[in-house]
């Protein structure tokens, strides 16, 4: 029998496999997990992986094998001022926010304030905080973990909880060897030239910043190419690399936050200029994570190399099965699935795995949830979505 890794590929290179991969969501939001517990989920503590889903359900993973690409070393955490809801503090990454103290991992926060408003500040931020640094970046549990094959959990994590500013602990590693699975290098929130760019100004002074400080935005594109170049090297030093993922976040629920012209004139040529790296490394799958509607941008991002994309947000508009018929087979498609259709079940939800069935019989196509599983997600009614979509697989 192949394995995860061989089917996964296999699979964005529009071959059909048997039995086809399926891990079904990538997030759970920790409300989802607690709620569950009052509804029949007794097994392991939920974390936003859903740790132990995969092997109840015999369902496929990809394991995790990149560092922490934002700052290193992290700011410290400080509390600046509190109330009894919400509290206001610097974070990991250099940002004075305010958060509700209560579910503040999955409520909005009000951002104060970044930690670069001028060309100076962007190159003492570079140079303190954004340099190869691979000691700490790529730290000796970072390796560790590489080497045997389980990493989950990465150096300077995005996932730093706000109280305390430690990371959490690292979950159960994969329930196969880790040879079995593709790895996966995602950039996450700094792998970008928006999003990134965004974590240190915000979305206000930036926008303003593609006309006003036009220089300041060249720069700070060009320091992020170079050193995702420079990191992703220095990955693969300890590991091979199936999937290099982008994370941008650059839209909503009406399209882009900003021109499409515009970041084609800014951002294009280091897309380019890193993908055409990567593909020289021998890496053929890049992928790209970005939510709302993005139709305006993926013409972009396909001419700059890049050749799947994850996960279309159906609320914002998103239909993988219109991107499928405009894109063919240049565009490989992960997600898609409306997570609201698994609110109320039955009847909506087999309708919603329908739609997107006849795209799996195309190849290219991953199945899974347009976003987190939220916690209006009751657990009868997740159990019922993974056991159709495995029948609908032919995988049950």
């Amino acid at each position: 029998m192949t394995t995860s890794r061989e089917r996964f590929l296999q699979t964005l290179e529009f071959k059909q496999v048997e039995p086809k991969w399926f891990r079904g969501y990538a997030f759970i939001w920790p409300e989802t997990g607690e709620s569950w517990r009052t509804q029949g989920y007794e097994g392991t503590e939920l974390g936003w992986h859903g740790e132990g889903l995969s092997e109840r359900f015999g369902l496929d993973e990809l394991m995790r094998v990149d560092p922490w690409y934002g700052p290193v070393p992290d700011f410290a955490y400080e509390v600046i001022e509190e109330d009894e809801y919400t509290r206001v503090y610097i974070n990991h990454e250099g940002i004075l926010m305010r958060e509700f103290k209560e579910h503040s991992d999955t409520s909005m926060p009000q951002f104060l304030k970044f930690p670069v408003e001028t060309p100076e500040e962007f190159e003492t931020f570079a140079a303190e905080r954004l340099a190869l640094n691979a000691e700490q970046r790529l730290s000796v549990e970072w390796k560790r973990q590489v080497q045997e094959g389980r990493l989950h959990s990465v150096s300077g994590a995005a996932n730093i909880m706000a109280v305390g500013g430690e990371e959490p602990p690292a979950p159960k590693g994969p329930s196969r060897s880790g040879d079995e699975l593709a790895r996966f290098c995602w950039a996450d929130r700094w792998g970008g030239f928006f999003g990134s760019l965004r974590n240190m100004m915000g979305v206000q002074n930036l926008s303003l910043a593609f006309y006003d400080q036009p220089d300041l935005v060249e720069r700070m594109m060009e320091e992020r190419a170079d050193r995702i170049i420079e990191i992703t090297a220095e990955v693969m030093k300890h590991t091979t690399i199936d999937i290099f993922g982008w994370w941008e976040d650059m839209a909503y629920n009406h399209g882009p936050l900003m021109d499409p012209q515009m970041y084609r004139k800014f951002a294009f040529k280091h897309y380019r200029r890193v993908n055409d790296w990567l593909r020289s490394q021998g890496v053929k799958h890049i992928w790209l994570d970005s939510d709302g509607d993005i139709s305006a941008l993926i013409p972009i991002w396909l001419e700059s190399g890049i050749n799947a994309l994850w996960p279309f947000e159906c609320q914002s508009g998103m239909d993988i099965v219109e991107v499928r018929k405009k894109y063919g087979r240049d565009l490989a498609i992960m997600g898609g699935i409306n997570k609201r259709a698994l609110i109320p079940g039955g009847e909506m939800m087999r309708r919603e795995v329908d739609r997107v069935m006849p795209l799996v019989e195309q190849g290219g196509y991953i199945p899974e949830l347009d976003h987190s599983v939220p916690p209006d997600v009751s657990w009868p009614n997740f159990c019922e979505y993974i056991e159709y979509v495995d029948y609908r697989l032919g995988r049950g």
